[in-house]
C-alpha cells in the first residue's frame, strides 16, 4: 500500500492511473479504524481498480475541543487494517495540506432543511466542516466513485447535495452500517464506553428495530417517539438527545405511515460521555 501525505503526491500518481483507464474507488475516514470502515474498503475494491483511503481528524466539523482531543488515534493500528484489507493507498495529511493558507473554500450552498434538523441542531456548524473538507478531498483524489456509510445518515445526504449543487463528476454509494454482535452499529466513539455504558448502548438499535416494526400500525408516530424515548431514556446512564421519524430524502419530520416517500428513523443518545447516533431506514 502506497502512502501519500501531500496532496501534490497523491494528485500526480492517481492523474496516471485515470490516464491507463483505471476506476478509482474512495472511502475517506478519520481513523481509529473497524470493521464498518473496512466494509467500504470491501465495497470500493470490488467496484474499482483503485481503491484509496485518507485518514484525517478534521477539526472543522468539530464544534468542543473536547471531543477533539478525545477522538481516538490509532495510526498504527489503522495501518495494520488498511493494509491487510487490500486498500492500495492511503491519503494521510497534516491540518496545513488540506487547508493551506490563502485557499478559499467557501461553497454558497442551499443544504435547506438538513442543516435544520437532528445533527445540525445539536453540533452547530458540523455539517459545513463535513462538506468543506469531503470537497477538498474530492477535489484533491478525483475518484470515480465514493463510499460513505449509512450509521452517518444526515452527513451522506448533505455530501449528496453537495454533489449534485456543484456538479461533481463523482458518484455516491452508501454502504449499510456494519454492527456488533448485539446490533449497536460499529463506531469509533464504543471504543471510549465504559463495560456498564457499553451495556447500556445495546438498547438504541433494540428500541430502533422495535419502532421499525410498529411504524405501519395503528401507533401514532408521535406516540411511537415519545415511547421510543422513555425505552431509551429508561437507563440511568443514558440520555437521548432526539428521536426523529423523517423523510428520508429531506429529514423533514413525517406524521404518519401514509407517506408516499421512504422513512428514516434516526437518534441521538448519550450514554455516559459519550454520544452516539443511529438509524434504520423503512422503505
Amino acid at each position: 500500500m502506497l502512502i501519500f501525505k501531500t496532496a501534490e503526491g497523491i494528485k500526480a500518481y492517481l492523474s496516471q492511473k485515470r490516464d491507463e483507464g483505471k476506476k478509482i474507488g474512495f472511502a475517506p475516514t478519520m481513523g481509529a479504524l473497524h470493521r464498518g470502515h473496512l466494509s467500504l474498503f470491501e465495497k470500493a475494491l470490488s467496484e474499482n481498480d483503485v481503491c484509496v483511503s485518507s485518514i484525517f481528524v478534521n477539526p472543522a466539523q468539530f464544534n468542543d475541543k473536547k471531543d477533539l482531543e478525545r477522538y481516538p488515534r490509532t495510526f498504527e493500528s489503522d495501518l495494520e487494517k488498511l493494509i491487510a484489507s487490500g486498500c492500495h493507498v492511503l491519503f494521510y495529511p497534516e491540518v496545513d495540506e488540506i487547508y493551506p493558507a490563502g485557499l478559499d473554500l467557501s461553497m454558497k450552498i442551499d443544504f435547506g432543511y438538513l442543516l435544520q434538523t437532528m445533527e445540525a441542531v445539536f453540533r452547530k456548524g458540523h455539517f459545513e466542516g463535513v462538506a468543506q473538507v469531503v470537497k477538498r478531498l474530492l477535489d484533491i483524489v478525483q475518484p470515480h466513485h465514493l463510499y460513505m456509510g449509512q450509521k452517518d445518515y444526515q452527513q451522506l445526504l448533505v455530501v449528496k447535495r453537495m454533489i449534485e449543487a456543484l456538479h461533481l463528476p463523482v458518484n455516491l454509494t452508501m454502504c449499510t452500517t456494519v454492527r456488533e454482535a448485539d446490533g449497536l452499529a460499529m463506531s469509533s466513539r464504543n471504543a471510549l464506553l465504559s463495560k456498564e455504558a457499553r451495556e447500556a448502548a445495546a438498547a438504541i438499535p433494540k428500541v430502533l428495530f422495535a419502532a421499525k416494526e410498529k411504524i405501519n400500525g395503528n401507533i401514532s408516530f408521535s406516540d411511537l417517539q415519545s415511547q421510543s424515548m422513555e425505552a431509551l431514556n429508561h437507563h440511568k446512564l443514558v440520555n437521548t438527545e432526539y428521536f426523529e421519524i423523517a423523510d428520508a430524502e429531506t429529514l423533514m419530520p413525517v406524521k404518519n405511515s401514509t407517506a408516499k416517500n421512504k422513512i428514516v428513523i434516526c437518534a441521538a443518545v448519550k450514554v455516559g460521555v459519550v454520544r452516539l447516533i443511529d438509524n434504520t431506514l423503512i422503505a
